[in-house]
C-alpha cells in the first residue's frame, strides 16, 4: 500500500523534498528510522529477540573536508551500523551530513572519522563503525560472488508485484547453497526512484526451487521499501516457507548520492567478502 506524503509516517524526512545543502557540518542533518516500523509487519514484534544478525554496510565516495590550511582532502568511507540498533539511518539525512564536511577545516583524518562515528552513533542509538580509506587503498578492488547466478533459470514472469507466494520448494532434501542475482530492483520508500541490487542467499536445509526464487526476487520490482527493509523481509520470508537451519541474506545495492547501502542479515555466520560489485 501507498501513502500520499501527507499521511505517511516519515513524511517528516528530508527525502523527496527540496533541500539546501548544507555549507558547514552539522550533525543534526542525520534523521533516524525506527527499525521496528518494519519488523512488526514482517513478524517481528516489538522486544522479541531478533531472529538474525546482522549489519548496513555503507560506503561513501563523495567525502571530503578541509585541512586547518584550507587544503581539501578526500577519502572513502565505510560505514558499519549494526541490525539490532534502534534505528537505521535515512540516506538523504546521511548524504546531507557528510556534505557539511565539505566547507569545514578539520586537524585530522582521526578528527573527521571520530566525529562520524560519534553523529551515525547518536543518530542510529548503537555504536557505529567509521574508517576512512585514501582513494587507492587495496580495499576499493571490485569483486564478485561467491556463489552461483541463479539468474539463467528457464522462468517466465508476468507479475512485478511483491509476491512470497511465489516461494516453492525442491523436494525434501536437505542442501547446502550458496545462491545470487543481479536482477534485484525496489524502490523507495518515499520517492518512488528505483533501487538496483544484487542479492545473496546462503543457506541450509530444505532445498529452494531456484526458478521460484529468482520469480520472488523479480515480484519486488514494484515494491516500496528500504533497502535494509527490504533483505529482512526476504529473509523472514525464507525462513517462513522452508525448513531452513541456516540461512543468510546479503544484498550489495548501487550507489545513489555518492552512498551505497548493502544490508547483511544471518542466522549463523558473519559477512562475505565486503569488496564492491562492478556496478557499484
Amino acid at each position: 500500500m501507498k501513502h500520499s506524503s501527507a499521511e505517511h509516517p516519515l513524511a517528516h524526512l528530508n527525502l523527496g523534498q527540496a533541500t539546501t545543502y548544507p555549507e558547514q557540518y552539522d550533525a543534526g542533518l542525520l534523521q533516524p528510522v525506527p527499525r521496528q516500523l518494519n519488523r512488526t509487519p514482517i513478524g517481528i514484534d516489538e522486544g522479541q529477540e531478533l531472529p538474525f544478525h546482522g549489519t548496513d554496510y555503507w560506503t561513501g565516495y563523495e567525502l571530503s573536508w578541509l585541512q586547518e590550511n584550507g587544503l581539501p582532502q578526500v577519502a572513502i568511507g565505510y560505514f558499519e551500523v549494526p541490525a539490532d540498533s534502534p534505528n537505521l539511518i535515512e540516506s538523504k539525512s546521511f548524504k546531507l551530513y557528510l556534505n557539511s564536511f565539505n566547507a569545514s577545516r578539520w586537524p585530522s583524518w582521526t578528527d573527521v572519522e571520530q566525529a562520524i562515528a560519534r553523529d551515525l552513533s547518536r543518530c542510529a542509538g548503537a555504536p557505529v563503525q567509521v574508517k576512512l580509506m585514501p582513494l587507492r587503498a587495496p580495499q576499493h578492488q571490485i569483486a564478485d560472488w561467491q556463489a552461483t547466478s541463479i539468474d539463467d533459470a528457464s522462468v517466465a514472469i508476468d507479475s512485478y508485484d511483491y509476491n512470497p507466494e511465489l516461494l516453492q520448494a525442491a523436494g525434501h532434501e536437505t542442501v547446502t547453497e550458496t545462491l545470487y542475482t543481479d536482477l534485484l530492483k525496489s524502490n523507495c520508500l518515499i520517492t518512488n526512484q528505483p533501487d538496483w541490487g544484487s542479492l545473496f542467499v546462503h543457506y541450509q536445509g530444505q532445498a529452494i526451487d531456484h526458478a521460484s526464487l529468482l520469480r520472488y526476487i523479480v515480484s519486488f520490482r514494484n515494491h516500496n521499501e528500504f533497502h535494509e527493509q527490504c533483505v529482512e523481509r526476504i529473509f523472514m520470508d525464507l525462513s517462513q516457507r522452508f525448513a531452513l537451519e541456516k540461512l543468510s541474506v546479503y544484498a550489495r545495492y548501487t550507489r545513489r548520492g555518492g552512498l551505497d547501502i548493502n544490508p547483511f542479515r544471518s542466522n549463523f555466520e558473519a559477512a562475505p567478502n565486503m569488496n564492491r560489485l562492478s556496478r557499484q
